[in-house]
């Protein structure tokens, strides 16, 4: 690996603004804010969604019925 071409990459803090859910993962991303988590001292990035509030997996999604492609010819054609 060439030296002096990446960038910085390091663990980073990630914050879920409306659930207050942390994670570490690794990352380039730079931050002024810091933050103590698990002992250590970490860059802290807030974010909007996670798995933490996000409607898949919370299990909160709303399905829309709408026919499928199967469905439109089985009814156009009257198979059942």
């Amino acid at each position: 690996m060439k030296q002096g071409i990446h960038p910085d990459y390091h663990k980073v803090v990630f914050v879920d603004s409306t659930t207050g859910f942390k994670f570490v993962s690794g990352s380039t991303v730079t931050s002024d804010q810091t933050i103590e988590f698990e002992g250590e001292t970490y860059p802290m990035i807030r974010v909007e969604i996670t798995s933490d509030s996000h409607p898949f997996y919370t299990g909160k999604q709303k399905f829309t019925q709408a026919d499928g492609a199967v469905d439109k010819f089985n009814k156009k054609y009257g198979i059942k």
